[in-house]
């Protein structure tokens, strides 16, 4: 069974709920293609959904390259990535590649994406996602994050109003998959208590935490 978060994930910037400083900052920033992004925000708030978002205005999901963590994304996967970008691909045209969890790059990585940023092609985008943020010391080898965050799109996302803003789309899909049973005040309860990580509260949903 597909996960309550995967059915109901926002597929556009419209869908998205609660950060509207993020998208207007994203839209402000222009066409993606050319462009590196680096999304910080709490757990749950939507770092991977808007990655994807913005991704797809670039390239096709098949050629779109996601990884879980920095860990997965070493010196090969670099190689790689520097090879591949210079190709268009079938289809539309674009790529993309999504480093999820990137405070764990390694420095050695880090130093060499300062280069390859500055040369992407305008049919590539690249977009780092991470809890972590404002710290001068934010990688994995304590290096200085400066010189690659200047090099990217900063979008942060909030999770102040969360829990509010959320709470009419969480009970709406509960009642599409009939796992409803409280009242709209009950799932702004359940943000909180979920400490406004949207994942966390549509699996609760699906455990069955909002019936009767």
């Amino acid at each position: 069974m597909i996960p309550l978060h995967e059915q109901r994930r926002p597929r556009s910037f419209d869908d998205v709920i609660g950060q509207a400083k993020a998208i207007e900052r994203i839209r402000t920033a222009g066409e993606p293609g050319g462009n590196a992004y680096w999304i910080s925000g709490s757990s749950g708030t939507g770092k991977t959904t808007l990655a994807r978002i913005i991704a797809a205005q670039v390239a096709d999901r098949f050629y779109t390259i996601e990884y879980d963590s920095a860990d997965q994304f070493k010196q090969a996967e670099l190689d790689s990535m520097t090879e591949y970008m210079e190709l268009y691909s079938l289809g539309r045209g674009g790529r993309a590649w999504i480093i999820n969890e990137a405070h764990g790059l390694r420095s050695a990585i880090v130093r060499q994406l300062l280069g390859v940023i500055e040369r992407l092609p305008e049919h590539v985008v690249l977009i780092f996602t991470t809890t972590r943020d404002g710290q001068a010391k934010l990688f994995e080898d304590d290096i200085d994050a400066g010189p690659l965050l200047s090099r990217c799109i900063k979008v942060a996302l909030t999770n102040q109003g969360l829990a509010k803003a959320m709470a009419p789309k969480l009970r709406a899909g509960a009642q599409a998959v009939g796992l409803n049973g409280k009242a709209e005040v009950d799932y702004v309860k359940l943000m909180q208590r979920c400490h406004n990580n949207v994942r966390e509260a549509w699996a609760e949903i699906q455990a069955g935490a909002m019936m009767g």
